[in-house]
């Protein structure tokens, strides 16, 4: 199995406040992930009003493809109204070469699941 992965880095000209940002980015994410099948998520600038670095993730078995569906991706952010691509990072790497801890620090889990709790009690 492969593991896409793409980060864009995008600016957003006509954004005056963190609401006109998250109007484009969620139209963004949500676009991608209906037309391509990828993951999105905001995975940095969250708190600037006029930028924000996107992350799209796809699993396959053909890098080709998956090479192929990133590409697409990139041009659909560019095509995007309101916004501008300042950088892109794309990867594609085997399952096998990553390196994955099979300890699990469950301990740093439960006290996530509790600091939660108490922000939404």
């Amino acid at each position: 199995m492969l593991i896409g992965a793409l980060q864009i880095e995008i600016e957003i000209p006509g954004a005056m406040s963190l609401k006109d940002k998250r109007s484009v980015v969620k139209s963004i994410k949500d676009s991608c992930h209906r037309h391509h099948m990828v993951s999105a998520s905001e995975i940095g600038a969250q708190d600037v009003w006029n930028r924000s670095i996107l992350g799209f993730a796809m699993t396959g078995v053909n890098g080709a493809t998956i090479g192929a569906v990133l590409d697409r991706v990139t041009q659909r952010v560019a095509s995007t109204p309101g916004c501008e691509i300042i950088d892109t990072t794309r990867s594609i790497a085997h399952v096998n070469d990553l390196s994955v801890s099979d300890e699990i620090d469950t301990g740093s889990i439960d006290d996530e699941i509790r600091l939660y709790a108490k922000e939404i009690a």
